[in-house]
């Protein structure tokens, strides 16, 4: 199996270094028949006087977005100079993302089978492998991983495969389920978002009427988005995944303060929506990532409680809907590549023996009312890790690691057990 390496490009933004390294890895990892192969991209950014440090590389949330791009006027992003302070940062583009052979319209010339069959090679499992051949194309004997998010599902995946890479491993919001079904995953968001659906209505009782004349808006077809999207009543209630985050809540109050038949309104509902044509791969992609060798045929929509049908003013988070292929401009076009994952039975990517074994030292934040990420899924996953120290907290939301200054509290925590 060849990896080749481009020459790498170094420049200078502000006092910022950075090292721009792409290299040419298999697509087909486990196959080395397969002669498919895509690029794989990663920026090493480099403070003033840190040249040696070690490496820390980022994984992104998503599945689906690329790693954010370094710049220092303010920094960004917000956790970087935290980050610079111990490590040398390894910003990668996970496979189908930003520089790394994106996943994009136009790939779907190839067929909705070839393209779904593509996309089977985008998981976790492959994403540590691209890592790996990073790290050594690097000439690091180990690194550290931070993972937000699904970055942190992704670590968990490196933790089971090639823990012995790992240094130190900081998850933020991304202490996943490694035994669960996505069926039971759902649930328990759908039970967290009704607690913070009602926790915002506490605050803001009066949008309670607001959203139900918005929802019989959507249900008669009369809310109809710049790019021509007329908009579901599922679709208008996912804006509720904002609460997931610190400060969503007022994306949220601004919303439904507008008058529904604005510009601003149709604009700013566009931009509420967690799921939009610019990373197709969140939505086409998403109920992969809670796949541990299941199908996943919609769980969202399968589990969806009695009282989320019946009350429509509760909101709704990271619960992709099937119609959505039918009445989303930018998914129609992915409807067949959408269908067929549903229906794709996902290999087992985690292991729970391994990961116990791992030996794995580190932090995690667990967020006390993370809607995408459950707590107690979280905990049960913990456990599996005595050496990773805990921060759980309801000080910040999911994205916390944006907010505030949450990786130098992971990095103090697991300091302070490696000193032990």
């Amino acid at each position: 199996m060849t990896i080749s390496a481009a020459p790498v490009l170094r420049r200078r933004m502000m006092d910022l270094t950075l090292e721009e390294h792409t290299l040419t890895v298999p697509l087909v990892w486990s196959d080395p028949a397969d002669a498919r192969t895509i690029d794989v991209f990663a920026s090493v950014v480099i403070r003033p006087g840190g040249e040696d440090l070690p490496y820390l590389v980022f994984l992104q949330g998503g599945p689906g977005h690329e790693a954010p791009r370094a710049l220092h006027a303010p920094a960004g992003p917000s956790w970087l100079d935290q980050a610079l302070a111990h490590y040398r940062v390894v910003m990668i583009d996970q496979r189908g993302t930003g520089r790394s052979t994106p996943v994009s319209d136009d790939i779907l010339t190839l067929g909705s089978e070839a393209v779904a069959e593509h996309l089977t090679h985008l998981r976790a499992d492959s994403i540590v492998r691209d890592c790996e051949a990073m790290r050594e194309h690097l000439g690091a004997e180990r690194w550290n991983v931070l993972g937000q998010s699904f970055g942190g599902f992704t670590t968990l995946a490196y933790l089971s495969t090639d823990a012995a890479s790992v240094d130190t491993a900081y998850l933020t919001g991304g202490l996943s389920t490694v035994t669960r079904t996505p069926d039971e995953v759902y649930a328990l968001c759908y039970d967290k978002m009704r607690d913070a659906s009602e926790r915002y209505y506490r605050r803001f009782p009066e949008h309670r009427d607001r959203m139900r004349r918005l929802v019989d808006l959507a249900d008669s077809g009369a809310i109809v988005l710049p790019d021509g999207e007329v908009v579901s009543p599922s679709r208008l209630r996912s804006v509720g995944s904002a609460l997931g985050t610190d400060d969503g809540w007022q994306t949220v109050w601004k919303l439904l303060e507008l008058e529904p038949g604005s510009n601003a309104f149709r604009y700013d509902l566009a931009a509420a929506m967690p799921f939009d044509g610019r990373n197709p791969l969140y939505f086409v992609f998403h109920e992969s990532s809670y796949a541990n060798g299941h199908v996943t045929d919609w769980s969202a929509e399968r589990v969806e409680p009695a009282d989320f049908a019946d009350d429509v003013t509760l909101f709704t988070g990271e619960h992709i809907r099937r119609d959505w292929t039918e009445t989303v401009p930018s998914f129609r076009p992915w409807r067949d590549v959408s269908l067929a994952l549903a229906q794709h039975a996902w290999p087992t990517i985690y292991d729970a023996e391994a990961i116990a074994g791992s030996g794995a030292r580190g932090a995690a934040a667990v967020y006390v009312n993370d809607p995408y990420v459950p707590l107690e899924f979280s905990m049960e996953t913990a456990a599996l890790l005595p050496d990773l120290r805990l921060w759980v907290t309801s000080e910040h939301e999911h994205n916390g690691l944006r907010s505030g200054p949450v990786l130098e509290r992971l990095i103090a925590l697991a300091q302070d057990r490696r000193v032990r």
